[in-house]
């Protein structure tokens, strides 16, 4: 073989592998160039709507029993966590200056008693003066003068006054006789319901004085076993939700730090107060939660976390919240779908403006709020859509897409923190939609 031709020969296969390893590296960067994205599956399953909400377990009623009269402590018969009934003693006050007083205020009754006898006495004898005056006037009017007669009259009418004023006498003694016993009753701390002490402020030896404000000694709880209050601090945009699982009576779970692996699920909704709470600009209403309390797990003052289940919506189509909140790169979408970005734009436009000082008109937000359910959800565009559409397929692709993305419009509705509602579109249980960009890897 000529020189010549061993020589092409060689140029040739050369040039050969060099075109071949020129084409492979082109594939094989474009390929690694080519963005890898995240996909999730669109699912037919349920969907609960719920509001979250922290708040305080505490009693339903606490009664502060305090003390009517002062001085000190005696004894005290019950401690923290006592379990009481009515009527039961819980403490004692020192009652000797309150005896003395009883046995002072007898004394004092026994007194106007005895003046009671003798004024009556006195009375007597006068009215029997003023017969014996009037009958010897009767027989003789020269036996005894009309004055002296008068002067008879009158001194009964006068004993009949003193009387009265010893018979009020009597009333008073009674009255402070009742008084000072019932000081002394009162000496007796005796508790007003049957319940469980949660508070004790006072101590054996301790003085109590009563003379300006009634001093606490004890905070009973009434029936704590059987229903234990929960006050919830919803916000304002959340008030209308709860209203809503109120009136149709949806569950309430719950847990309690104490219990982290415990959940709570025989509450319910007893009371929306409108008493609103505003703090830094922020409104919010108190929700009483009522729930059973048979083994004393919940303690008053613990902090609960709620959820207020508001609806629960059952095989539904449903989908990814990021698949919501993906926008994609123009390169990345086929160009009869490209509008679709320019539509997001004017959308985040929109929502800027709506956040800006010059607040729109309140029906045109409400308006553009239904209309935001239509929105638009991005999958991959398969080969046989690109084929179909008049474009090639790249040859580094080679997993049965097109390497684009494609918009799939939708109806969406009631949404959670995962998942969205899908009311209307072309979505499917199982379909793949996109939620994001893979990072590409190293190499």
């Amino acid at each position: 073989m000529k020189p010549i031709l061993k020589i092409m020969i060689i140029v040739a296969v050369i040039a050969a592998l060099g075109y071949y390893g020129v084409r492979r590296g082109q594939l094989w960067l474009a390929a690694r160039n080519q963005p890898q994205f995240r996909t999730a599956e669109v699912q037919l399953g349920d969907l609960r709507i719920s509001v979250n909400a922290t708040g305080e377990v505490n009693p339903v009623v606490k009664v502060k029993v305090g003390s009517f009269v002062s001085g000190p402590i005696d004894t005290l018969h019950v401690d923290y966590n006592s379990e009481v009934t009515k009527g039961q003693l819980l403490a004692e006050i020192d009652p000797r200056i309150y005896d003395a007083a009883v046995a002072r205020d007898k004394a004092a009754l026994k007194t106007r008693l005895a003046e009671v006898d003798r004024v009556k006495a006195e009375l007597q004898r006068a009215t029997n003066d003023e017969g014996r005056a009037s009958r010897l006037r009767e027989e003789n009017a020269e036996f005894i003068s009309q004055a002296e007669l008068d002067q008879y009259r009158f001194s009964r009418i006068a004993l009949e006054a003193q009387l009265q004023v010893a018979e009020a006498g009597v009333s008073q003694a009674e009255a402070n006789l009742e008084n000072s016993t019932a000081n002394v009753g009162y000496t007796r701390i005796t508790s007003p319901v049957d319940g469980m002490v949660i508070d004790r402020l006072i101590d054996p030896g301790q003085t109590l004085a009563a003379q300006f404000q009634t001093p606490e000694m004890f905070v009973i709880a009434p029936g704590m076993r059987e229903m234990m209050h929960i006050t919830a601090a919803v916000d304002e945009a959340d008030i209308g939700l709860i209203r809503s699982a109120q009136d149709s009576g949806q569950p309430i779970f719950f847990t309690v730090d104490s219990y982290p692996d415990e959940v709570f699920r025989d509450a319910r909704i007893e009371q929306i107060r409108i008493s609103p709470t505003v703090s830094q600009n922020v409104v919010t209403y108190p929700v009483i939660v009522a729930t059973p309390n048979p083994d004393l797990k919940l303690l008053p003052g613990m902090t609960a976390s709620l959820t207020f289940q508001v609806v629960e919506l059952r095989d539904v189509i449903k989908l990814p919240n990021e698949a919501l909140r993906f926008n994609p790169e123009k390169t990345n979408v086929r160009e009869s779908d490209q509008h679709y970005l320019e539509l997001s734009l004017q959308d985040e436009s929109n929502e800027e403006a709506a956040q800006s000082a010059l607040t729109p008109p309140v029906d045109e937000v409400v308006a553009a709020a239904s209309q935001a359910a239509d929105r638009v959800i991005w999958v991959r565009e398969t080969a046989e859509e690109a084929v179909a559409a008049g474009r090639t397929v790249p040859e580094h692709i080679t997993d049965g897409f097109s390497g684009l993305l494609r918009a799939v419009e939708v109806v969406v509705g009631e949404s959670d923190y995962r998942f969205t509602q899908v009311l209307n579109g072309e979505l499917r249980d199982g379909d793949e939609v996109v939620t994001g960009l893979r990072p590409r890897e190293a190499k």
